[in-house]
């Protein structure tokens, strides 16, 4: 089961991450995610865990706890797809032209 962890300090590494969902499971992998251009974190991360079980503990144990002075989220990760942020982007665009027609109207 791979989880979502937000609310992250920048300062946070993969290790402490790891290190803070261990007591509850054996997290298979822990990464915080990083921006490429700047190399400086994201603010959030995944950490994944072998079974469900091992997940739902985690998720039930440290959501809504401190982790390095912040308070953390976390959930099970929803795949990337469902986010629909490409389509989110075109329909703006679409509402700007919308909006450009009604001034016509005036004539």
């Amino acid at each position: 089961m791979k989880l979502f962890v937000g609310s992250l300090s920048y300062d946070t590494r993969d290790e402490d991450l790891r290190a803070a969902f261990a007591p509850h499971g054996n997290p298979i992998s822990a990464t915080v995610i990083m921006d490429r251009m700047t190399g400086r974190s994201k603010g959030f991360g995944f950490v994944e865990f072998a079974s469900a079980e091992e997940g739902q503990r985690a998720i039930e144990a440290l959501n809504g706890t401190q982790l390095q002075g912040r308070t953390i989220t976390v959930a099970e990760a929803r795949p990337r797809e469902d986010r629909g942020g490409g389509g989110g982007r075109g329909g703006f665009g679409g509402g700007g032209r919308g909006r450009g027609g009604r001034g016509g109207d005036r004539y």
